[in-house]
């Protein structure tokens, strides 16, 4: 066994965008942080993120945000929005399920939500996450679940971990059919309940 070289990794990648199907988006609703803005960038730009749309915060073209992302911004595009909302129904208009990762009372696990083909996440603030005039335009709302006494994650690997189950999904065909219970057996009823 041995690692990769370029050209290998060149066809592993064309062999996978071979296998992906439907749209995905990102909005983000007033990430601040360009270390954040950055690694999220970068990971965007890894699975093929179809657009950006930003609604408030730090834009991808800000100059701390490329020592994370390296130079992967001029492979996405992105528009800015005025706040979150705005963000939200632009990228409905353009076809998109919205979808927040955000912990609330209504929240399925990420992994039981439904996507759809065309899939924008919605990814909120590092401290106070996505807002609530934000969260009532989204068709959906799902929690990464966590086993660790640590509440949350930082905002960066959260959305590293959607935008992976978003993929994941359309390479394996696994999208959650809404006629069907969630395996979970319930929805997330109590914050609290999440982090104990």
């Amino acid at each position: 066994m041995s690692q990769l070289d370029g050209t290998g990794m060149k066809r592993l990648h064309r062999e996978w965008r071979r296998r992906t199907t439907g749209r995905l988006a990102l909005v983000l609703d007033n990430v601040q942080n360009p270390f954040n803005i950055g690694s999220i960038v970068r990971t965007a730009a890894a699975e093929r993120v179809d657009h950006i749309f930003i609604g408030g915060g730090t834009e991808p073209s800000h100059d701390k945000v490329n020592k994370t992302a390296l130079g992967t911004a001029r492979y996405l595009t992105w528009e800015v929005f005025a706040d979150g909302p705005t963000a939200v129904a632009a990228a409905k208009a353009a076809g998109y399920r919205t979808v927040a990762v955000e912990l609330t009372s209504e929240a399925v696990p990420l992994h039981e939500v439904e996507m759809g083909t065309d899939v924008a996440l919605v990814i909120g603030h590092e401290d106070r996450g996505v807002t609530a005039a934000t969260l009532r335009l989204c068709d959906a709302v799902a929690f990464i679940p966590q086993l660790g006494k640590v509440g949350s994650l930082n905002v960066a690997a959260a959305t590293s971990i959607a935008i992976y189950e978003a993929r994941r999904r359309s390479w394996t065909g696994n999208e959650i059919r809404p006629d069907l219970p969630p395996a979970s057996g319930r929805l997330a009823t109590d914050v609290e309940d999440l982090i104990e």
